[in-house]
């Protein structure tokens, strides 16, 4: 029976933590919709399902912003594509050859 409990117990901390989660994400969509247009909002939810870490990169980037007083109006989705593309961009490394 103690076995049992304690699996019960793990479950329901595991649930009570993905609920926090899922708050805590609903919480800031609903934050981040005020900021922005409703196609660039449509933008940011396809880049949720497409890759979900830059999603929440992005999503943290933008409630900074509005923390911070930086949106002065309405995100658009060509200013989001440009925040994304600057996000995403990949710093060129280079390689240095030296001859004997």
């Amino acid at each position: 029976m103690a076995h049992q409990e304690s699996s019960e117990d793990e479950h329901s901390k595991l649930m009570e933590k993905r609920m926090r989660a899922i708050q805590i994400e609903m919480q800031k969509k609903s934050l981040i919709r005020r900021y922005m247009t409703t196609e660039a909002y449509e933008r940011l939810m396809n880049v949720r399902v497409a890759n979900y870490d830059v999603y929440s990169q992005l999503l943290d980037l933008i409630i900074a912003m509005a923390q911070s007083n930086r949106i002065t109006s309405h995100i658009s989705e060509a200013q989001l594509k440009q925040i994304l593309a600057k996000m995403t961009q990949k710093r060129e490394s280079s390689l240095e050859f030296r001859h004997k």
